[in-house]
Parts: structure tokens; sequence; C-alpha cells
């Protein structure tokens, strides 16, 4: 049987089991399982499996994922994310749609000490999410703010995703990060708007919170702090070579730590419960890139991605029109699969066409890594909108998975628009990267 026909009946299959709601990392490995043992033999399938799974938790790159994760549960055990969220609320408040406006501005600000989309979308749902039901805020919109916002934290360094692309592709970590903070920046800013057309167009979905002076808007100031300190603790060794980034999700561990006794905001309960979420957290991450990296090894047998690379590099064709080719499966692959797990399949196919097309790697980095962002709230995937979900049962109450796919979808116009416009100003990429190396 050919082994295109196969690998597209298995993704027909997958996609028809993630309608059931049976978790994605089960249904990529099941998939990836079953359509490499019918292609090579149930056999090799059978060492497959286990020899994946061991490679990713045994990896020492990716022991990066649980230390961030562990920077975010500490950050919001010791109530670092309330100060962002408060300082935030504060300035947007009063706008109408400004608690949402709040969340993703904290979601950003977030990302500075976490690192992981899923983390950062969960840590903010469970601030952000009960503050919004109490001011009237639609669903949609709430849980949209939070599922999206969360995405950003791909971006602003430090980003799990720049550290696993930058791996895969030889480029500088450091690099990497510096070239993410004017694109995470200018993206929520395409969100803060995104909210605001939102509520304008239906004024119920956001009603205005409450207003505070100039000088409580100053005082509130001081919450941003103990994130600043983090993030140019972690930052500026990275930037200086002080420590790896595996060593420096470490290192942002430890200024956490320092910040919140200093400041004597952990307690022994909170501490516990950030080692336990991060293993609850870490196993969900590394069990997605796991499954992933299974179904990719079937999906390479088949030869499909190969043959996607190689139809899309022989056509004759302007390079921006490739690019946007490459873009698109890359959008189309993030709606069926984990942003980490499409990134470790697709950059050894990708990368070398578009280096030969004369694109700088700093800047398709950053362009995967907003693209996979529209994959992680996109259905049927839609790893983010998963994680509020869980998260919205526990804190406001029933939520139906409908209402946040229904509000994702203006900040995934924004993320288009912000595509577009780092694809015309590349500089805004660029512009650090190139002036601190």
């Amino acid at each position: 049987m050919n082994p295109t026909f196969i690998g597209v009946t298995g993704i027909v299959i997958m996609i028809a089991i993630f309608m059931t709601r049976m978790p994605v990392a089960y249904v990529m490995t099941m998939v990836g399982f079953v359509g490499f043992g019918i292609l090579i033999s149930f056999d090799a399938a059978l060492n497959l499996l286990p020899s994946n799974f061991y490679d990713v938790f045994k990896s020492y790159d990716l022991s990066t994922i649980p230390l961030y994760v562990l920077m975010g549960q500490l950050a919001f055990n010791c109530g670092i994310n309330r100060k962002l969220y408060n300082t935030a609320y504060k300035f947007l408040g009063n706008t109408t749609g400004g608690l949402a406006m709040a969340t993703v501005a904290s979601c950003t600000a977030f990302g500075a000490v976490c690192g992981s989309s899923p983390a950062t979308a969960a840590t903010m749902a469970t601030v952000g999410m009960p503050e919004m039901k109490r001011f009237g805020y639609s669903d949609s919109l709430s849980a949209g703010a939070v599922a999206s916002g969360g995405g950003l934290g791909m971006i602003m360094p430090p980003s799990i995703v720049l550290i696993i692309y930058g791996i895969l592709t030889e480029q500088s970590i450091g690099a990497l990060f510096v070239s993410g903070i004017f694109p995470a920046i200018l993206m929520t800013f395409l969100f803060i708007i995104s909210i605001y057309i939102t509520c304008k167009i239906d004024p119920s979905q956001g009603p205005k919170g409450e207003k505070f002076t100039f000088v409580e808007k100053i005082k509130s100031l001081g919450g941003l702090s103990d994130t600043l300190a983090v993030f140019v603790l972690v930052m500026s060794g990275l930037f200086w070579g002080f420590f790896t980034p595996t060593e420096s999700a470490a290192v942002g561990v430890f200024g956490v730590i320092a910040v919140a006794l200093v400041r004597k905001q952990l307690t022994w309960e909170g501490f516990v419960k950030s080692l336990y979420e991060t293993m609850r957290t870490s196993s969900m991450i590394l069990f997605l890139i796991a499954g992933a990296v299974v179904f990719g090894k079937f999906l390479a047998v088949t030869r499909i991605p190969f043959e996607v690379a190689s139809w899309v590099a022989n056509f004759d064709l302007p390079p921006f029109i490739i690019m946007g080719i490459i873009i698109a499966i890359y959008f189309l692959g993030g709606c069926f699969m984990d942003s980490l797990g499409l990134i470790m399949l697709t950059i050894p196919v990708f990368y070398p066409v578009v280096m030969n097309l004369g694109y700088d790697p700093i800047w398709f980095g950053i362009i995967i890594v907003l693209v996979t962002e529209m994959g992680v709230i996109t259905p049927p995937v839609g790893i983010n909108v998963y994680v509020v979900y869980g998260v919205a049962q526990n804190v406001v109450g029933d939520i139906k998975l409908e209402s946040i796919f229904k509000g994702i979808f203006p900040f995934l116009i924004a993320t288009l628009v912000g595509i577009i416009i780092i694809t015309i100003f590349p500089q805004i990429v660029l512009f650090l990267p190139k002036l601190m190396y």
C-alpha cells in the first residue's frame, strides 16, 4: 500500500479521534505507533515507542521545560502574577474590555519569568478569569484572551519554543531570545487593539471595571519590580554568556525563590504545591512532545513532509511567495499538532529551503513561533484552549469549549496582522540581535 496514502489516512483518523476529546498526546502516540507498525513492522514500533519516550524524558536540553514551569509556578504561588495583574488592571481596567487587556498584558509580563505557553495560560486563567467573571465579561472573551495571551509566552524570552528552534538550527539562543522582545510587545498591542474593537462592536462582551487615581496607578508599578529583577538576571546572564539556556532556567528558579524569601511571600504549602503543579504540567508537555515525536516518525516514513518540502522548493516562484506557502503549511500543521512537535518535525525539512531562499534564520525563527502561536489556539488541537478549559472548570465553573474557540478568532486575526507587519519590516526582529551581537 502507498505510504503517502497511509499517512493521509492516519492524519484523517487522528483528527476524527481528536473530536472525541481524547488527550492529544495519547492520540498522536497511538496513531503514530499503529501507522509505523503498518509501514515498517510492529516489532519496530514496539522498539520505537519506549525509546522515543525515554529519549524525550531524559533530554538535557528539554530539562528547561520543568525548570521554567517551576519558575512560573513559584512566581504564581508567591503572588508575582497577582502583582502583575494588579498593575495592568489599574492602568487598563476602566476601559471597555480593560480586564481582558490587563490579562493579555500580564501574560506578556509573566512570559518573561515562565517561558511556557501552556503554563502561562494556566496561571493567568487562575488569576484573571474569576475577576472577569465577577465584572460580567463573556466567557468567550475572557477565555479567549487568556488562551491567546498565553501564546505570548512562546515569544517573550525566555521561550521554550525558541530554545528548541535554536538547538535544531544551531542558532544563538541569546540572539533568538533578544529578537523576541519587540515582536512580543507588538503582539501585545495588537491583541489589546483586537479586544478594544471587539468590545466596541459589542460592549456587553467586556464592561468597564473600577476607576483608579493617578497616584494609585503609579504606586502599582512597584508590582513590576520582582518580575524585572528575575528577567534581568536571566537575560543578562544569557546575553553575556555567564550560563547556558538550561542553566538560565535554574538561575531563574533561584531568583524567584530568593525574591519570595526576601519578601516572605512563599509558604511551605505554596512551595510543595509549586512542585506538584510543575510535575503535572511538565508531564503533560513532555508527553505531548513524546507523542509528537512518535507521530513524527510515522510521518517521516510516509515521506509526506519530504514530498511537501520538495513540492514547495521546486516551485518557480519568487521567494516571498514560497515563504508564504511555507507559513501556510505551518499554520495548517499547527491546527493538528503540538507546536513543539510540529517544529521538531518540520524544521529539518524547511530550514534548508528557507536558507537557500536567503532569509535570515533568526527572523525565520520568530515567524515560525508566531505561526505556531496560532496553532496553540486553533482547533482541533489548540493546547492552550484545552488548558484554559480545564482550569476554568475549577475556578469559574462550567464553561463550554465552543465558547473558548469562538473567543480566539479576533486574536487569530491580530496574530496574522503581526506576521504581515514583521514580514514587511523584518528589522523589528533583527534590530536588537544586530545591536547586541
